[in-house]
């Protein structure tokens, strides 16, 4: 693992830049790890998916399949994947600071 800079916070990441201490994600960071993603700023839209992926992670240790953040959130598949680009698992769970997904979402 190595450590990056968060706009001066070293925040531990894995190898596809996946921060792997839940606890140190912050909308700063989610920001920057959009970035990364070439999402230029974060919509309310955005926000809703994030949100929704952090709740559910908070209370299964997981993130949600996605059939299930499509459902809960009112988002197509479709959608999801024009807000981020690389995907709900690459994209959407990586802003959202979720360690890298094992399964499917």
């Amino acid at each position: 693992m190595e450590k990056r800079d968060f706009e001066g916070r070293q925040i531990e990441v894995d190898e596809e830049g996946f921060i792997q201490d839940y606890g140190q994600w912050d909308q700063k960071v989610a920001a920057i790890l959009a970035r990364d993603d070439g999402i230029e700023e974060l919509s309310p839209e955005h926000w809703r998916v994030v949100n929704y992926i952090r709740d559910y992670y908070e209370e299964f240790q997981m993130a949600p399949m996605v059939r299930k953040l499509c459902k809960k959130t009112d988002f197509s598949l479709k959608e999801i994947m024009k807000l981020f680009p690389s995907g709900p698992a690459k994209g959407a769970c990586k802003v959202a600071g979720l360690p890298k997904p094992k399964g499917c979402v």
